[in-house]
């Protein structure tokens, strides 16, 4: 057998990997379901960078831990061949693009007083954003699962029933259980390779300084509440990035009163409209409530937790990667995260698909994806957010 792809010389530099990670942090639209589909179709389908097996072990580990799923997905592939200087890099490379860009916009925010074109925008935009998080996770689903056949469906039965199960439980719950993602990856273990200890004779499937924005000013102690807030929702929210918004909106908008509902509905939408990561929004949040400086606490504080959750355990994922009750184990887990990923497909579009317009956007968006291929995803999401703006101008 070939030795694993981890031991061997990567095939590609640490700058390309950051090159491509700071790429997709600009260019990458659609959120973490969108977003882990382009890694895989780039790093190991295109390119070849990253095997299959590291990228599934990635996947696993991102959905395992707390924090934002994609950004956890980035790390593990930058820790895949070049560790910890590798996940660092390519981590920030990842982030910062959409830092960025949710930063500017929080300056024309405070500067105009509101963001009332971004629902324009986003009417479109988001329209757009369900077809190619449609399409990218029946990639997932395809890949990680299997095809869909009687053959395929009949030996991989098991895998499908954990597909289904979270993927309904993902859309009455509205959120992704953790403890399902490991009950099905233990009972596929024990079912499909037991560890040697077990018995195998009884096996059992159990069940930027402008005038007015206050750039730099905030009220005293208010960033060590901001730390301490959004390292809690790094650290104890799980699932992709769109789980931390209910937590958000308890806390700061109830709780706290930093934000009004509609700025709080405003910073949701930033996040969706532009690209990279959606838990992105902690960005914007934190430079309304403490100027930029509010914004850079907001957005380590919450990044850390998955950074070091990510790291950590890595290490043991390749260590023992090659080892048969884990290769169940990391199957039996990977079926569940992506039928909970298609669970949050369906919780995105009965939320986006509004009426006739945004699911004419919706499905023109998916076929343009399926049969003009060249035509890349920033260049349909800028025509999305233009149609959004006439759509409105119009109505």
């Amino acid at each position: 057998m070939d030795k694993s792809a981890t031991q061997t010389q990567p095939v590609y530099s640490l700058k390309q990997l950051t090159i491509y990670f700071f790429k997709l942090g600009y260019s990458g639209f659609g959120g973490p379901v969108a977003l882990v589909g382009y890694m895989h179709r780039d790093l190991v389908e295109n390119r070849k960078w990253i095997t299959e097996e590291d990228y599934r072990q990635g996947l696993t580990l991102a959905q395992l831990a707390p924090g934002p799923l994609a950004a956890q997905l980035c790390i593990y592939l930058g820790f895949v061949h070049y560790r910890i200087l590798g996940a660092t890099i390519v981590g920030l490379a990842f982030i910062l693009p959409s830092f960025c860009m949710v930063v500017a916009l929080g300056i024309l925010y405070k500067l105009y007083g509101g963001l009332n074109w971004t629902q324009a925008v986003f009417y479109g935009v988001g329209a757009a954003v369900v077809g190619i998080i449609i399409l990218s996770s029946y990639k997932l689903t395809i890949k990680s699962v299997g095809k869909i056949n009687p053959n395929a469906l009949r030996s991989n039965w098991m895998l499908w029933f954990f597909y289904l199960t979270a993927g309904i439980m993902t859309v009455i719950t509205q959120s992704e259980e953790i403890l399902l993602f490991i009950f099905a990856g233990l009972i596929y273990m024990l079912v499909k390779s037991p560890p040697k200890r077990v018995n195998t004779s009884k096996r059992s499937p159990l069940i930027l300084l402008f005038a007015g924005t206050r750039f730099w000013t905030y009220e005293t102690g208010i960033l060590g509440k901001i730390a301490i807030f959004f390292l809690k929702a790094g650290a104890f929210v799980f699932g992709s990035g769109l789980a931390i918004v209910p937590f958000l909106h308890s806390s700061v908008v109830i709780q706290y009163h930093w934000l009004t509902e509609n700025q709080f509905v405003d910073a949701v939408a930033v996040a969706m409209i532009t690209p990279g990561p959606v838990v992105i929004t902690v960005g914007f949040i934190g430079y309304l409530v403490a100027g930029f400086p509010g914004a850079v606490t907001a957005s380590l504080a919450t990044f850390l937790p998955c950074y070091i959750f990510t790291i950590l355990p890595a290490p043991f994922f390749k260590k023992f990667a090659n080892n048969p009750s884990i290769k169940a184990f990391v199957d039996g887990i990977t079926a569940a995260v992506v039928g909970a990923l298609a669970g949050a497909v369906i919780i995105i579009a009965f939320r986006t698909i509004l009426d006739i317009p945004t699911a004419l956007i919706a499905v023109l968006t998916l076929l343009t994806m399926i049969y003009f291929k060249k035509i890349k995803e920033p260049l349909i999401i800028a025509f999305a957010a233009l149609a959004g703006l006439i759509i409105k101008l119009i109505h």
